[in-house]
């Protein structure tokens, strides 16, 4: 179908992003000295140690490889106190004062410093951006302390999440929506969810290799729990059995999948940024023991930094370098809560990981027919900040998903008009959702192409995030415009088109040549109706399209950063401007440029301003 497309020129005009010192009032002279050190800051960090008074903060500190002696030795001298170290991105994270920030910060072995920011599994804008940034400076319990007491706002409202609006999505409708047949169940694939945590049943009996417990400043072997509910949900989505259910009718959608649990999120569904990371390098340590294969990652906190120095991102990226598929959610900052209005570059991290596969959310009612799906306002759209990125990656199923409940846990005890009509099972909806369906799909592909190929190198993320992208398909709104790249990405999560191309890749092949070992037609059958692929990968900052797929290319190697230079050929079109129909403009009110302007209210440059409201 390549011949009913023109190439055209889909490059991002980067956002630029001025580093914003307003709250520091010294004299020239004094603020010239501080320059260095307010640089390596991150703007959450920047923020608070503005205000006079502000308490210690737990901060990520990266520093030069092999300056890790030196630098705990400085933090020892200014009077920090060490809560954990992380070898694999040359980091730790400290209790600091601001005093004790700033003077860590002008060693010249320090090479950043980031917010240990509150993570959730609901990324809202209205309790969100308080939790990682304001309630950070009452954060000054000890490694030991969960962040319950700190965050105990964040779930109050936890809309879409609580949201009752439209009938349940059931396990049976999903598979059928993405094409499944049943002909793959994830058997012998492993998934590691990072997450709050599992309420173990007969959903999972015999398939969790490990349960470990990072909240806290843990990191040890326990026995299954979650006293939230949100990664029982998410651990359901992708590999539950079903066996709570008549018939199994509610099994998720690679039932038979390995689970690694990592518990990160406390009771409240909340936990810190550097229980993450240490969760994900446990992962990638352990992945040849435990059979790790996919990460997923329904949490994240709000982009205070470029991604080269998001202590997330860059564990993410280790993660894909070891060749580990993440799947991470887009966030649910895609509206206005107070007004309404949608708009962009509400990603998340560490949905901003370029190599990660970032899910926004789809909803499609009750039918099996993708003419009536939508995005849900709440999905967080591109770009990313700083980098502005193209993301999400694509879009997946997310509004209403059925799945095991945690029956003792928080969701399912507050929140009845959760429960599913099977009361061993609830719903729920969000980034986080779609991105857990991904992450079942991502399964059954691993297990088509070891199957079909099981002579050959394994797929790679890349390879993964191309599949998944190229199979794709565009989604329409209510007055049948097509969404935009920054709301949909390459378009549409498509089980059947994805699993079709996986199984179908011989990762052998030569560079520079077809590695697809049977022709595919560039469509899918779907409730009776053809359904065609996007044809298109979203490549960093720019929109390919063409028969990218089809050859072996340097692009799908593990070594390569996703959005990295490459030489693609004559399919691609590379420029420095965005051209999407005859302007780049979304709505009326979204200009591109040297900065961002929405509507007459909101401005984005290095503060986010909704309306009145100003957070930083």
């Amino acid at each position: 179908m390549n011949h009913l497309r023109t190439p055209r020129r889909l490059t991002l005009a980067r956002i630029v992003v001025l580093a914003s010192l307003v709250g520091f009032t010294t004299d020239a002279a004094a603020q010239s000295n501080r320059l260095p050190a307010l640089g390596k800051l991150d703007s959450a960090i920047r923020s608070i140690t503005a205000t006079p008074g502000a308490p210690a903060q737990r901060v990520i500190i990266r520093f030069k490889p092999g300056a890790q002696p030196r630098v705990k030795q400085a933090l020892q001298r200014h009077g920090g106190a060490l809560l954990a170290e992380h070898a694999s991105i040359d980091a730790l994270t400290a209790m600091l004062s601001p005093e004790e920030l700033e003077a860590l910060a002008n060693d010249d072995a320090v090479l950043s410093m980031s917010a240990d920011a509150v993570v959730t599994g609901h990324q809202l804008l209205g309790n969100l951006l308080n939790t990682a940034t304001g309630t950070l400076t009452s954060v000054v319990e000890t490694t030991t302390s969960t962040v319950g007491a700190v965050t105990a706002g964040v779930t109050g409202v936890l809309d879409p999440a609580t949201s009752t609006t439209g009938s349940e999505v059931s396990p049976a409708v999903l598979r059928q929506t993405l094409g499944l047949t049943g002909s793959w169940s994830g058997r012998g694939v492993g998934v590691a969810v990072i997450d709050s945590g599992l309420e173990m049943s007969s959903e999972f009996t015999g398939r969790v290799a490990a349960f470990y417990n990072f909240t806290g400043g843990q990191a040890m072997p326990a026995s299954p729990s979650d006293e939230y509910g949100h990664g029982t949900h998410i651990a359901g989505t992708i590999a539950g059995s079903g066996a709570l259910s008549q018939n199994s009718d509610y099994r998720g959608l690679a039932p038979r999948v390995t689970l690694t649990i990592l518990k990160v999120l406390d009771g409240k569904g909340a936990g810190f940024t550097s229980d993450v990371v240490r969760a994900i390098d446990f992962a990638v340590a352990n992945r040849a023991k435990f059979g790790i294969d996919i990460i997923n990652l329904s949490l994240g906190h709000p982009i205070f930094e470029p991604a080269a120095s998001d202590p997330l991102v860059l564990a993410v990226e280790r993660a894909s370098k070891a060749g580990i598929i993440v799947v991470t959610a887009a966030g649910n900052i895609g509206v206005n809560p107070q007004t309404g209005q949608t708009g962009y570059a509400g990603i998340t991290s560490p949905g901003n990981a370029p190599s990660a596969i970032t899910v926004g959310a789809l909803k499609t009612l009750t039918t099996v027919s993708r003419r009536d799906d939508r995005i849900p306002d709440y999905s967080s759209a591109g770009p990313s900040w700083f980098d502005g990125f193209v993301k999400p990656d694509l879009i997946a199923p997310g509004h209403n998903i059925v799945a095991a409940a945690a029956r003792k846990g928080y969701l399912y005890k507050n929140y009845p008009q959760l429960k599913s009509a099977d009361p061993d099972y609830m719903r729920l909806s969000g980034t986080s959702m779609a991105s857990a369906v991904t992450a079942g799909v991502v399964a059954l592909m691993i297990e088509a192409h070891r199957t079909m190929m099981p002579n050959t190198a394994p797929l790679t993320p890349n390879t993964v995030k191309g599949s998944l992208q190229y199979t794709a398909f565009q989604v329409f709104n209510d007055y049948g415009v097509p969404y935009d790249v920054l709301r949909e990405g390459a378009g549409a999560l498509n089980g059947d088109g994805a699993i079709r191309v996986a199984r179908n890749i011989n990762t052998d092949a030569p560079l520079g040549t077809m590695w697809f070992t049977a022709p595919m037609l560039p469509f899918s059958t779907i409730a009776g109706e053809m359904v065609l692929w996007q044809q298109a990968v979203v490549w960093g900052d720019a929109v390919i399209w063409g028969n990218t797929l089809a050859v072996n290319r340097t692009a799908w190697g593990s070594s390569v950063v996703w959005g990295d230079s490459v030489v693609w050929g004559d399919s691609v079109v590379w420029g420095d401007s965005v051209v999407w129909g005859d302007s780049v403009v979304w709505g009326d009110s979204v200009v591109w440029g040297d900065s961002v302007v929405w509507g007459d209210s909101v401005v984005w440059g290095d503060a986010v301003i909704w309306g009145s409201s100003v957070t930083q």
